[in-house]
């Protein structure tokens, strides 16, 4: 007969355990957020004349569009009758939205670009979130997408996607346009 590898007991062994290897954690309930003990009455409500912080610009409205920009913001009509009609510059259509973070930095170059090509490139804005359906239209799937409308109406528009450097923009308007 064959002796049994296995053997049970009927009880777990016991291991010395020493309690002073063990450090014990009290639960402390945390007194900031407790209402019944610390009244309403007690803080002052919360403003920005009581922080201790001085501002250092004004904060952001929101919009990345304002009245003294160059790069205008146009709707989808506005935008359609500038492709239609009579130009003899090249048009730069910026699909952006105030929520992405290239859409911001791409901005400020288009301004830059706005200033030096100032009568030589007619630049504008059209929020994808305002007008879906002309982005869906002229499939606008990632942000920012650049169209570079040439005046000529035999050459086709440069379509660019994404952060692209001011250089870029220049060799297009000056080389392709």
């Amino acid at each position: 007969m064959q002796a049994s590898i296995f053997s049970f007991h009927a009880s777990p062994p016991t291991l010395p355990i020493s309690t002073s290897s063990f450090s014990l954690k009290i639960h402390q309930p945390n007194t900031l957020f407790l209402t019944s003990t610390i009244s309403k009455r007690a803080l002052p409500p919360l403003s920005t004349h009581t922080l201790s912080r001085k501002l250092l610009c004004k904060p952001p409205s929101g919009k990345y569009v304002r009245e003294d920009y160059l790069v205008k913001k146009l709707s989808a009509q506005e935008v359609q009758d500038l492709v239609k009609g009579e130009r003899n510059v090249p048009l730069i259509i910026d699909f952006y939205a105030t929520w992405c973070g290239p859409c911001i930095l791409m901005a400020q170059e288009l301004e830059m670009l706005a200033v030096e090509y100032e009568t030589n490139a007619l630049i504008v804005k059209v929020d994808t979130d305002d007008e879906y359906e002309f982005a869906r239209d002229m499939q606008v799937r990632g942000l920012p997408t650049l169209y570079f409308i040439s005046p000529d109406p035999n050459k086709d528009a440069i379509r660019t996607e994404g952060l692209i450097p001011i250089q870029m923009m220049r060799d297009i308007i000056n080389n392709e346009m």
